[in-house]
C-alpha cells in the first residue's frame, strides 16, 4: 500500500484532525492536490492551503490567497464558520498551539468537523499536539524511498542533467550508482534528490569521488543535535603498530559489514576494546572504519550529558537514530565507563542511558559497527559486557619487543627520520614497559631537545627522553597487573 492510497484512507476516516510531521511540504501538498482534483463529484471537497506568509488560498483552483484571513486565529475563525466541507491544510502552525484561544478553536472545529465534512491538516518538521486535541487527531508519515524508488530519482535526474545540456551523457560508474543509492538510504524525497542532483550536476558523472562528499551533507542534514562527530578519511592499519590478530578478526566480517548479499552471515555488531591507556585502542578504533571502508561517527557522551542535560536519553536515541540511517557505518564510543557510570551529581540519568544503549544493541536493524573502548573494567556494568553484547572483548596490552620496534618506525617515518639511522635495537631494550602513546612521546620531545641544541635527532636524544619518562607502568604497576590479570583468561589478546 503506497502513501496515496494511505493519505486517501486517512482523508476518509473521519477524523477531523490529521497531523503529518515532514520536511518534504511540496510533495505532501502535491499528493493532496492530486488526491482533491481526482475525486469524484459526490466525494469531492475543496482543497485549502494556510501560511502565515500567503493566508488562505484554494489549491485545487487558480484562486489568489485571502491574505486578510492571514493571522491563525482569524483563519481558525473562519474555518468554524464554514457550514460546507473542506480540507485544510496549515502549514507550520506549530508556533501558535501555545494560545489557549487557537486551541480552543480547533477543538471547535474538531467537535462539529465530522457532520460538515472538514479536514484540518497540520504540517510541520515537527509538531506537538495539547492533550485536549490529541484524542481528535490521527498521525499519518511518509515513507522513505527504498532502493527502488532512490534508483528511479536518480535516474530521473541523470535524464533531467543530459537534456538541460544538449543531451551530452553522464558517465555513470555501476558500482559507484549502487553505492549512491545505498548511501543516500533514510533521507526524505526532497533530500534524496538534493544530494543525488548536486552529486551529478558537478562534474556530469557518478563517480566513487562523490560518495564521501554525500555521505558529509547526509551527516550534515541528520546531525542537528552536534553529539556525534563525523570523519570519512579514517585512519588505516599501517598506522597502528600491533594488533595483529584484531586485524585477521575484522577482515573476515568486512564484506559482511558492508553488503546485504552475505550468503546467509549476520551482519557483526561490534567490539570491546578493553586494554591500558595509550597503547593505541582509540587509534585502532578509528582504524576499524578504515578497514571496513565506512564512515566512522564517533558519540562524545561530554556532548551527551552536558550540552542537553535533562534530555540525554531524547538525544541519545536520536543519536543511535542518526547512525542506523547512516548505515553502513562504525560508531565509535571511547571510554565507555565514563558514560555508565553515574558521579555524585546523577539522578538515574546514567541508568537510563545505559538501557537505552542496551535496547539498542538488542534491537538495532541497521548495519551499525559498535566499537567500545575502556580503560576500567571494573566501571563497566555486567549487563553491557556480558555474552552477546559484543561479538568480542580484546584486550590491548603493553606492546612488546617487536610491537614497540614496529611503533618507533611508524612515529620516526612519519617525522621524516630514517628508522634505520636511529639504533632501534637500543631504543626497544631501553622502552620495556612503554605505551605507544608514550613512545611516541619520546620522538616528539627529542625532536624539541635536538632543535634546542641545533642538532639532528638521533638515537641519544630519544634515549635521553625515555630514561626521564616515567611510564604509566610504573606509575600505576598495581592497576595495570590487576587490570591484565582479570584479562587474562576472559579475552582475546589484540596482537
Amino acid at each position: 500500500m503506497g502513501d496515496r492510497h494511505e493519505l486517501q484512507l486517512t482523508l476518509s476516516s473521519s477524523v477531523p484532525i490529521i497531523v503529518i510531521e515532514t520536511h518534504d511540504e511540496a510533495r505532501f501538498l502535491g499528493m493532496l492536490t492530486e488526491l482533491a482534483v481526482s475525486s469524484t463529484a459526490h466525494k469531492y471537497r475543496p482543497l485549502f492551503r494556510w501560511s502565515i506568509t500567503d493566508g488562505l488560498q484554494r489549491l485545487d483552483l487558480d484562486l489568489e490567497p485571502q491574505t486578510h484571513n492571514a493571522k491563525p486565529e482569524d483563519v481558525l475563525k473562519h474555518i468554524r464558520a464554514v457550514t460546507s466541507p473542506g480540507i485544510y491544510a496549515l502549514l507550520d502552525f506549530h508556533p501558535y498551539l501555545g494560545d489557549p484561544v487557537n486551541v480552543r478553536l480547533l477543538k471547535d472545529i474538531a467537535i462539529g468537523a465530522v457532520a460538515r465534512g472538514q479536514v484540518v491538516v497540520l504540517v510541520s518538521h515537527e509538531l506537538k499536539l495539547p492533550p485536549e486535541l490529541e484524542r481528535h487527531s490521527v498521525r499519518f508519515s511518509l515513507r522513505l524511498p527504498d532502493d527502488k524508488a532512490r534508483s528511479k530519482i536518480i535516474g530521473a535526474l541523470i535524464d533531467e542533467y543530459q537534456q538541460a545540456n544538449r543531451h551530452a551523457n553522464v558517465e555513470v560508474d555501476e558500482q559507484a550508482f549502487k553505492l549512491l543509492v545505498q548511501n543516500l538510504g533514510g533521507l526524505t524525497h526532497a533530500d534524496t534528490e538534493r544530494l543525488a542532483r548536486h552529486a551529478i550536476y558537478e562534474d556530469g558523472a557518478i563517480s566513487g569521488s562523490d560518495i564521501p562528499a554525500v555521505m558529509q551533507a547526509k551527516y550534515d542534514l541528520l546531525n542537528s543535535q552536534g553529539v556525534l562527530s563525523f570523519e570519512h578519511d579514517t585512519a588505516n592499519f599501517a598506522e597502528v603498530g600491533g594488533f595483529r590478530a584484531l586485524k585477521v578478526w575484522l577482515a573476515q566480517r568486512a564484506k559482511a559489514l558492508r553488503s546485504t548479499d552475505n550468503a546467509g552471515l549476520d551482519p557483526p555488531k561490534g567490539l570491546l576494546l578493553l586494554g591500558v591507556q595509550g597503547c593505541g585502542k582509540s587509534l585502532a578504533a578509528k582504524a576499524v572504519a578504515g578497514i571496513f571502508g565506512v564512515p566512522l561517527l564517533r558519540l562524545d557522551f561530554g556532548a551527551l550529558y552536558n550540552k542537553y542535560h535533562g534530555e540525554s536519553e531524547r538525544n541519545l536515541r536520536e543519536s543511535l537514530t542518526t547512525a542506523e540511517v547512516m548505515s553502513p557505518c562504525v560508531l565509535w564510543i571511547d571510554e565507555i565507563e565514563k558514560g555508565m557510570a553515574g558521579g555524585n551529581e546523577d539522578t538515574g540519568t546514567s541508568q537510563r542511558i545505559l538501557a537505552t544503549v542496551l535496547t539498542w544493541m538488542a534491537e538495532r536493524k541497521g548495519r551499525v559497527f559498535l566499537v567500545a573502548t575502556a580503560n576500567d573494567i571494573s566501571a563497566l556494568p555486567p549487563e553491557l559486557v556480558r555474552k552477546g553484547r559484543f561479538d568480542e572483548i580484546f584486550f590491548v596490552d603493553l606492546p612488546n619487543a617487536a610491537q614497540r620496534a614496529e611503533i618507533f618506525t611508524i612515529h620516526a617515518r612519519s617525522r621524516n627520520l630514517e628508522p634505520a639511522q636511529l639504533d632501534l635495537q637500543r631504543l626497544v631494550h631501553a622502552s620495556e614497559g612503554f605505551s605507544g602513546a608514550e613512545i611516541e612521546q619520546s620522538i616528539v620531545s627529542a625532536l624539541y631537545a635536538a632543535d634546542a641544541l641545533k642538532q639532528p635527532v638521533g638515537a641519544k636524544h630519544i634515549l635521553a627522553e625515555i630514561k626521564r619518562t616515567r611510564p604509566l607502568s610504573v606509575l600505576m604497576g598495581e592497576r595495570i597487573a590487576k587490570l591484565r590479570h582479570w584479562a587474562r583468561d576472559r579475552t582475546v589478546s589484540a596482537n
